[in-house]
């Protein structure tokens, strides 16, 4: 029903790099309804991110590309001087890369994510939002892009490309609103993280670390799959939305339900 609550669950995954394996991204997979696959900058390689959108494929799992900066030591958390029309044709690069794997496997890239220290650069500063939004645009206008603040927002509806806000429920927000990375990932307690979602989807706010909470424009939340307990996380959260009758559906599907 259109007026029922309804959000979308993504996770980061495909972070494994050739004999190094980070996450289970086959347990995790079931859990999701979009999958934001890394495109060999920050993490991955070609055999990940085929296995990854086969396992998306095979779940029913919208298929998106997880953009970050050439860092692979660093986990693209380390941000790189680049142009922003360099930037753009960096993001062109990663997205047509998942594009032909895709298209491989009979399906279609749905959304694009930007990566940590790209992540914040974009919430940050407009001229590089509007060109990792019109690299998007220039590759397919029917692309997503999921992020959040209101710069990246600005910069989808600026070059005329649709965006899906996120919130974020297994790391913590400081008393500024802004979400604090985790290097490593900490397992969060699957049930703790499953009720900050249920907040996340009925109220669209966020908890800061002081306690209070704070509105958030979020359709989508985040689980990272780097988590030891990434699985756990998902598996806890689809149950504790499920029994409180919120639908959880991919992103296409919320735009549909905002038409």
């Amino acid at each position: 029903m259109k007026n029922s609550i309804a959000i979308d669950i993504n996770a980061d995954m495909g972070e494994s790099f050739g004999r190094w394996v980070l996450g289970n991204d086959a347990a995790l997979m079931p859990h999701v309804t979009s999958a934001n696959i890394a495109c060999g900058f920050h993490a991955g390689d070609p055999h990940i991110m085929r296995e990854c959108v086969r396992l998306a494929k095979l779940h029913g799992v919208g298929v998106g590309a997880h953009v970050g900066f050439l860092d692979l030591m660093g986990f693209g958390r380390r941000r790189i001087d680049l142009t922003p029309a360099q930037l753009r044709d960096h993001v062109i690069y990663q997205v047509g890369a998942l594009m032909g794997f895709a298209l491989a496997e009979g399906v279609r890239v749905e959304h694009v994510k930007p990566h940590s220290a790209l992540y914040k650069l974009c919430m940050e500063n407009a001229d590089y939002a509007e060109a990792l939004a019109s690299a998007l645009k220039e590759l397919d206008s029917n692309l997503i892009l999921v992020s959040s603040g209101e710069i990246a927002e600005w910069a989808a509806s600026r070059v005329g490309l649709q965006y899906v806000g996120e919130g974020f429920i297994d790391l913590e927000y400081d008393e500024a609103g802004a979400y604090v990375p985790e290097w490593p990932k900490r397992s969060w307690p699957p049930q703790q993280v499953a009720e900050r979602a249920l907040i996340l989807a009925r109220e669209r706010t966020i908890t800061l670390r002081n306690g209070s909470r704070v509105a958030i424009r979020a359709d989508s939340t985040c689980i990272h799959g780097d988590a030891d307990n990434a699985a756990e996380i998902a598996q806890a959260v689809r149950a504790r939305l499920a029994q409180n009758d919120i639908e959880v559906v991919p992103l296409r599907r919320i735009l549909e339900r905002r038409a």
